[in-house]
């Protein structure tokens, strides 16, 4: 445990520079240290009256003596070898406490992890950074270290040692940025921040970057915490979940529910069973949460993260969120996360300015600021900036077992000049305003994730019209595996908010998504981003009165359904809340006590239970032979029809929408096949608040042209309503 040299001296000026909290290498000076035939012990204890190193092995004493600075200890032993030992400190109070000295420890972490890190490869360097509970030399205590190459000196604090930077400042470990301390006998619970003198001579105190848990908002210190658990999810890994059916949605946790019961929120442990029975009986197959990462503001949703590898506070501990997952996964319930790498806050909170420079962040400011939403962009381009994104997307997958991860806003990852005015922001290498690092890093991660988690879905959010996001990496494409389809969804709601009566004008609204549709692999979403804002709700964009806002609501999700693509609808939207998001209180489930509203929710139920038990609704989502227009230029009616197919003729399905209040008593329709086609679902059943569908007999195909088919059959078709055929 000493620090071994021929000779050994106190270097005052050293001490100095110890006690005004400016030593970068304290192990250099404390501990014990061997001289010759004779050891030295140092010891810093500000406020101790005395203090006294005690051999472990044959407990003989050795009394340090303070003579020149005020809490500097020193002893010289004579003819004695290096020793495991202790110190008996007595403090000017007259309290007595037993300390194990965090300066008798070699360095722990590995010259190999640090190397893999400063080259950007150690995808598990959250294993190393950080503060991890450990044994060293036979001794329990938390190891802790950071990143942080421009400090001048870094220092652990917290109510160990009252918040006292010159109490443990840490080592630091040449040529890699990194400083580490091993504090023996610290407890899990702890609550720590690193303090750090700047290169300016700032002193000021940060969060850990990686952090595994914090405390509760306001207050952000980061907390030592213990992430072992015992999982029960082998069955869900081990059953064949059927992928292709994919119906997610998306969940605010703190607005989901409230507890009423003058808590603010639910423990993760307790929403996971409300969630997970609400989930199940709608019949959705996955959840996607707004992001679950520690962040300081509400009013950001999550998306402007503090502390990247800890779930918030606000809803318990790690260890919660691994049952609220397990939990999930013993249900059937996949659990998508989003996940911000496109933005760091610039509070002090966060990661901004980490070690009093541009750390995390490009220097250039023209780089580095995101003016649209006042946050820092990550310097992709910088080794351990890129490892830390990347082992932390590994993380949340291997430490959490989620599913996937969905990547907010690529849009402005992507783009140099992203949110920004003429002159604000600097081309690349080749005159383009393309984030060159962005998209590298961007596939090297995909590519990374893939290797290992090849199971973990990869979605992204992206507005621009990126080309090829889901194409494989080695095709030219970015390798994620979903990408949200905003065209169609803006498209659609805009087509929807028109009058009745002007919506022939903009029939191809309705058909231009399906000229792309399998351009890339897409997720249909009505997500937060519709309900933000001011924008309100989706049911009050829909044109009419009361009535003709419900059939519209009934016909948007029904044509969501049924168009090629997974799904993602957002929390409450499912029985019609007129109001928008508001993260500070729960969805409108008072909005359930009316028929209305519950009867929308029954129908938003047995769509989703269609869809699963539909193969033709998801079995050839990615490919074009699974969809088949039957009339998509019937403008002047405002009524599309097409078919969905699985490779089961039986199991194809027959689509006919009707876009106006108009009735059709007599409508002719194409049919691939001949034979009887019966009515398996339509929007406007009385029980799902229509007038009730008048096709309550087979409809007998004809032999007579219609649509470009040889067989036709004539159906009623109901106003603002979507119907469903199937051959018998």
């Amino acid at each position: 445990m000493a620090n071994k040299r021929p000779v050994f001296a106190i270097n005052w000026a050293e001490v100095d520079s110890l006690v005004t909290g400016c030593h970068d290498n304290p192990h250099h000076l404390l501990g014990m240290h061997e001289s010759m035939d004779d050891v030295y012990v140092n010891a810093y204890i500000p406020g101790a009256e005395s203090v006294t190193v005690v051999s472990k092995t044959n407990k003989k004493r050795y009394k340090l003596t303070s003579d020149r600075v005020p809490g500097f200890f020193s002893v010289k032993i004579e003819n004695q070898n290096s020793f495991v030992y202790y110190f008996d400190v007595v403090f000017g109070d007259g309290k007595k406490k037993k300390i194990v000295d965090p300066y008798a420890f070699e360095p722990v972490i590995d010259p190999i992890d640090i190397s893999k890190f400063n080259d950007g490869i150690h995808y598990e360097i959250y294993e190393k950074l950080g503060a991890h509970p450990c044994i060293v030399d036979g001794i329990e205590g938390v190891l802790f270290a950071v990143w942080a190459p421009n400090a001048k000196r870094v220092s652990v604090v917290g109510n160990f040692n009252a918040w006292n930077g010159k109490m443990h400042a840490m080592r630091r470990v040449e040529y890699s940025g990194i400083f580490e301390l091993f504090v023996p006998e610290l407890e899990l619970d702890e609550i720590y921040k690193y303090e750090i003198l700047s290169k300016n001579g700032d002193v000021f105190m940060k969060p850990d970057p990686y952090a595994n848990a914090t405390e509760l908002r306001p207050a952000n210190a980061s907390r030592v915490a213990d992430l072992s658990y015992d999982w029960t999810d082998e069955k869900y890994y081990a059953d064949e979940h059927n992928t292709k059916a994919m119906n997610i949605y998306e969940v605010h946790l703190g607005a989901f529910k409230r507890p009423g019961d003058g808590r603010e929120f639910f423990n993760y442990k307790e929403i996971a069973k409300e969630l997970a029975e609400y989930v199940t009986d709608m019949g959705y197959t996955h959840i996607e949460l707004m992001p679950i990462m520690e962040h300081e503001l509400d009013g950001t949703y999550g998306y402007q993260t503090t502390a990247f590898y800890a779930p918030t506070a606000r809803y318990g501990t790690p260890q919660d969120f691994m049952f609220f997952v397990d939990y999930m996964h013993g249900k059937g319930i996949g659990v998508i996360c989003d996940w911000v790498p496109s933005q760091l806050p610039m509070t002090t909170a966060g990661m901004a300015r980490f070690d009093g420079e541009p750390l995390y962040e490009p220097a250039d400011a023209r780089r580095s600021e995101n003016p649209r939403w006042g946050t820092y962009i990550f310097d992709y381009g910088r080794n351990e900036v890129k490892n830390y994104l990347i082992s932390n997307a590994l993380y949340w997958i291997s430490k959490y077992h989620v599913d996937g991860l969905r990547i907010d806003s690529l849009a402005s990852m992507l783009y140099l000049d992203y949110g920004k005015s003429y002159g604000n922001w600097i081309p690349n290498q080749y005159g383009g305003n393309e984030n060159l690092d962005a998209i590298a890093f961007l596939k090297e991660l995909n590519t990374i994730i893939k290797e290992r988690f090849p199971q973990c879905m990869l979605i992204v959010e992206e507005e621009s019209g990126w080309p090829m996001l889901t194409g494989e990496v080695s095709s030219g494409g970015m390798g994620f595996d979903y990408r949200w389809n905003t065209t169609w969804m803006n498209d659609l709601l805009s087509y929807m908010a028109l009058d009745p009566l002007y919506r022939k004008y903009e029939h191809k609204k309705l058909t231009n998504s399906l000229a792309t549709a399998y351009d890339e692999n897409y997720i249909l979403e009505f997500s937060h981003n519709e309900v933000i804002d001011g924008k309100g709700s989706i049911v009050d964009q829909m044109p009419g009165g009361y009535e003709e806002k419900f059939s519209n609501l009934r016909l948007l999700y029904g044509y969501m359904m049924m168009h090629p693509g997974k799904k993602l609808l957002f929390m409450g939207q499912e029985f019609a809340q007129f109001k928008g998001f508001n993260e500070n209180s729960e969805i409108a489930w008072d909005l359930l006590d009316f028929d209305a509203h519950t009867i929308l929710r029954d129908y938003v139920k047995a769509l989703n239970h269609l869809y699963k038990n539909e193969p033709a609704l998801y079995a050839y989502d990615d490919q074009p032979d699974g969809f088949e227009w039957i009339n998509a230029t019937a403008a002047n009616e405002s009524v599309v029809s097409f078919i969905r197919k699985s490779n089961d003729k039986k199991e194809t399905l027959l689509i006919v929408c009707n876009f106006t209040p108009v009735p059709h008593e007599k409508y002719q329709v194409g049919v691939p096949h001949p034979g009887n086609y019966k009515e398996v679902f339509c929007s406007d059943y009385e029980q799902f608040g229509g007038d009730g569908s008048k096709n309550t007999t087979l409809k007998k195909s004809k032999r007579a042209a219609c649509d470009g088919r040889n067989n036709s059959i004539v159906i009623s078709l109901a106003p603002l309503s979507m119907s469903i055929f199937k051959l018998q």
